[in-house]
């Protein structure tokens, strides 16, 4: 799966980031923040369980039930 991932800065120097399919919006429930864009295209497996770089778990059925994935508060990334 293609994906285009977008990170915002949190507490601590750390991270959150969100993942959205390839060339697709930012979803309106997720785009009152500021994001900034980290990759574009960036290919992903979509049956991982945890995609470890951003922090994202079930990206899969994230993505299928909210149109995008995002980072847990408790696995932000540094």
């Amino acid at each position: 799966m293609r994906v285009d991932i977008y990170r915002r800065a949190e507490a601590d120097g750390k991270f959150s980031h969100l993942a959205v399919p390839e060339g697709r919006p930012i979803p309106q429930e997720a785009i009152n923040v500021d994001w900034d864009t980290e990759a574009r295209g960036e290919e992903m497996d979509e049956n991982a369980d945890h995609w470890d770089d951003y922090g994202i778990a079930q990206p899969a059925a994230q993505i299928e039930e909210k149109g995008y994935a995002i980072t847990s508060v408790h696995e932000l990334t540094d």
